[in-house]
């Protein structure tokens, strides 16, 4: 048995060459301690997601797309205004020139 580390004061030995936490000398421990995690947080994400989130009736959704819909028209708008003042300026500066 090859031992890359041991505890100063009689624990099992670990291998002292990984992260900053202890990791244990047996791969599938460890492997099986990230499933483990990885499964809770799954679980956890699943429950935040059903029981603590507050969803938004159609009602909202709705008028919030109403909303941008309309935002994004009025912006658009501005824009293509813009456009067509720069073009005419331009066309005014070359005609000059």
């Amino acid at each position: 048995m090859r031992f890359y580390g041991s505890s100063s004061v009689g624990r099992a030995p670990v291998s002292k060459t990984g992260c900053r936490e202890f990791e244990p000398l047996d791969p599938c421990k460890f492997f099986l301690l990230k499933m483990k995690k990885i499964i809770n947080y799954i679980k956890e994400a699943y429950s935040e997601l059903a029981h603590k989130v507050s969803w938004p009736t159609r009602q909202e959704l709705t008028n919030s797309a109403v909303v941008v819909l309309v935002a994004s028209l009025i912006i658009a708008l501005v824009v293509w205004v813009m456009d067509l003042g720069c073009e005419n300026v331009m066309t005014l500066i070359y005609k000059v020139l």
